[in-house]
């Protein structure tokens, strides 16, 4: 069977209309407003809005929610240059937003330590590996990161918390916006987003139209990459009361892969014989045999509808369908703490110095979803308690299926030395013909996960004082071809939080979270699911005479049921092991005039069950953005700037042992704004630095992004 580019189907399915009427989050009941509505409001700009299909399901304000949540809104990521999913939380706190570098595989963000899975209007809408497409910023309203365990919302998943996105919905008001972008390494984009009332339908069938297309080079020779995106969406009000949205989306990219894994030897530290770095941009792939494109067409039902003054329904019914095609040649792993040059390996001088090996990886993956939550939220009072009610239902069904070949250091190991590569000196044109991958092509069975959820949540207000508590059910049910599993799992959630007058609200949380382990143990025994809980306290505080949020936590998390540490090698439990992270984050962002302040900070004390540090994670990360808009006679005017900064990361193994320094990132913003045109231009980087951003035991290093600079021209219009 043929690795080569495989052909498009789209689906066609019927969403659960049973979750057709389901509810958005109404206007909070006036009893948990602030006393001045206007403050209230600048708040919202700054620190990001609440929605009922973000990542708490509850319109509850930040400052009455015990525990870590931080959005990012759309116009704030623009202003500062994101021009990737990992990019628009690149200043939010606790969260590294580009742990392997320069990446067009995927968005890497990791939180509290620990990747995060990634959402779309509270489903889930990633599982596994580089079977989909990545998210476009541009088809977002804000980003959002939920840091800690969440299970009682979301039901299995990772203890660091989650990154979810908030679809671009059809406004009330005819308007839009084209944007066109010009940046180096030939970069071109064309951006278009209309909305508003279908003409004759009284403002009961609102639209949106959003497209993006991009064709871009990147720091790495060879690797570019096209894109486009079409993402339609209707809302229809047929009653005051009633909302419902359906949207939809189609993207297909083509491209390379980012990521050579180039040698720690020579770009983390220099090469053991000639003394010298190599180029860490070096493209170590095969311009003719290398592409990584990607397809998918996705389906999303919102739903909205308020029964009574106490009742309303809410949710979400998503239908997702990706694939990804890939091949790419890498230099090949010799193991940790090996030099992956030949000459060294081998122990003879048959070549440069900078010779590697070469293997050849080909790759059919694709994942098919089918997802609903459905929610019922009721406001009512018991005698001086105001409760929150919320209740909920949630399935998904989810098949992923990984067809490989993998053609190990390219015959090196049965003497054949066709395919070597000299990275200092790069020749292309030596591959294996297709032939050679389809002799060793692995059709792999479909992997399918099943998961039921039943969750319940309570948020009681008392005075000044915010009590949550939460439970969830899950049944799951996994088949991997070889084995079938079942899973069940139960996890809760508490909180405590007072508000006082002026503006401070002090918390404390208890979270739990979990994930399924396929396989038996040496007894025969099912393995359990790795289980984590979450102790946090912290400290909000809005201040009253200004916009502006600043929150500082500090959090404990302990992860069980891990794999032995290796002094427990032949244990017949095999899941001893525990580990342990603790932090402290803070985060602000103030109003202050005509100048918005943005600030984060986060340290980390982290280890595995074998006590090393989590690999590839910076001990400390910090940050700062600051914007000017001044009035008068530069009325229109804005100037920003920002400053990163990420701590050495270590990944460490009983034998080898890498520490990647590290980096501080500087970010520049300029743009002008008059009548219906806006132009700005972006910075990131602006220094150039060479930089790694993590090294891992396995003897490879990912550079980080050089600098990008993008001119950006929008023509805004309607009200």
């Amino acid at each position: 069977m043929s690795l080569s580019k495989s052909g498009y189907s789209a689906g066609v399915i019927a969403l659960l209309t049973a979750l057709s009427f389901t509810p958005q989050a109404f206007a909070q009941a006036a009893s948990g407003e602030p006393a001045d509505a206007e403050s209230r409001q600048e708040t919202i700009i700054v620190a990001g809005e609440v929605d009922a299909f973000g990542a708490t399901k509850t319109d509850t304000p930040i400052t009455e929610t015990a525990r870590s949540v931080s959005i990012e809104p759309a116009d704030v990521f623009i202003e500062r240059g994101a021009l990737n999913l990992s990019q628009t939380v690149s200043y939010v706190s606790g969260v590294t937003a580009e742990t392997y570098g320069f990446s067009t595989r995927g968005d890497w963000v990791t939180s509290r330590g620990l990747s995060i899975p990634r959402y779309r209007d509270s489903i889930q809408e990633l599982f596994g590996s580089y079977n989909t497409t990545r998210v476009e910023p541009w088809t977002v309203e804000q980003v959002e990161v939920l840091r800690g365990p969440a299970s009682v919302l979301y039901g299995q998943g990772s203890p660091g918390g989650l990154l979810n996105v908030v679809s671009k919905t059809p406004r009330e008001d005819f308007g839009g916006s084209l944007v066109a972008e010009l940046g180096n390494f030939d970069r071109y984009q064309l951006a278009g987003d209309i909305t508003g009332p279908v003409a004759g339908t009284d403002g009961q069938l609102l639209f949106r139209m959003v497209g993006l297309y991009r064709n871009t080079g990147s720091q790495v020779d060879y690797v570019d990459e096209e894109t486009g995106v079409f993402m339609p969406s209707l809302t229809w009000l047929p009653s005051p009361d009633t909302r419902l949205t359906l949207i939809g989306i189609h993207q297909d990219t083509k491209g390379d892969v980012a990521a050579q894994f180039i040698p720690v030897e020579g770009t983390l530290f220099p090469h053991n014989v000639t003394g010298e770095y190599i180029d860490q941009d070096v493209y170590a792939g095969e311009p003719d045999f290398n592409f990584f494109d990607t397809k998918s067409d996705q389906i999303t039902l919102l739903g909205e509808h308020r029964i009574n003054e106490y009742w309303r329904l809410e949710g979400t019914a998503l239908w997702r369908s990706g694939e990804a095609a890939y091949q790419q040649a890498w230099p090949t792993f010799t193991g940790a703490g090996q030099s992956r040059y030949l000459n060294q390996y081998l122990g003879v001088p048959l070549f440069t110095e900078t010779t590697v090996a070469r293997s050849f990886y080909a790759a059919d993956n694709t994942s098919e979803q089918y997802a609903a939550d459905l929610r019922a939220k009721s406001d009512f009072s018991t005698g001086p308690l105001e409760h929150n009610l919320l209740l909920g239902i949630q399935y998904q069904d989810v098949e992923t299926d990984n067809n490989t070949a993998y053609f190990f250091g390219g015959g090196v190991l049965s003497g054949d030395f066709s395919y070597v590569f000299d990275l200092a000196n790069p020749v292309y044109g030596n591959y294996p013909d297709q032939a050679v991958l389809d002799a060793i092509y692995t059709d792999g069975t479909p992997q399918q996960v099943e998961d039921l959820g039943l969750y319940v949540s309570d948020q009681i207000s008392y005075e000044n004082w915010r009590f949550t508590l939460g439970l969830r059910y899950d049944e799951i049910e996994s088949n991997t071809g070889a084995a079938t599993q079942s899973d069940d799992a139960i996890s809760t959630s508490v909180g405590v939080l007072y508000q006082f007058e002026n503006g401070l609200s002090p918390y404390a949380s208890y979270s739990e979270s979990f994930e399924p382990v396929i396989g038996t143990d040496l007894n025969g025994n099912q393995f359990e699911p790795e289980e984590a809980r979450q102790y946090e306290v912290g400290l909000k505080y809005e201040p009253t005479n200004f916009p502006g949020l600043v929150t500082l936590a500090y959090y404990d998390i302990e992860i069980s049921n891990l794999p032995n540490p290796n002094s427990l090698p032949g244990n017949a439990g095999q899941q001893q092991g525990i580990s342990t992270l603790r932090g402290v984050e803070l985060e602000g962002r103030l109003q202050l005039d005509n100048v918005f302040l943005q600030f984060a900070a986060s340290t980390i004390d982290a280890e595995d069950p074998n006590g090393f540090r989590l690999s590839g994670q910076p001990d400390s990360t910090a940050s700062t953005w600051v914007t000017w808009r001044p009035e008068g006679a530069w009325d229109g005017f804005r100037v920003g700037g920002g400053v990163r900064y990420v701590g050495e990361s270590v990944s460490e193994t009983a034998t080898a042992r890498y520490d990647t320094p590290s980096y501080t990132l500087g970010d520049l913003m300029i743009g002008y704004e008059w009548d219906q045109w806006d132009f700005q231009i972006n910075a990131r980087n602006i220094a150039d630095e060479v930089y790694l951003t993590s090294c891992l035991t396995r003897g490879d290093c990912f550079p980080g992004l050089r600098r990008t600079v993008v001119a950006r021209l929008a023509y805004e219009f309607g009200s």
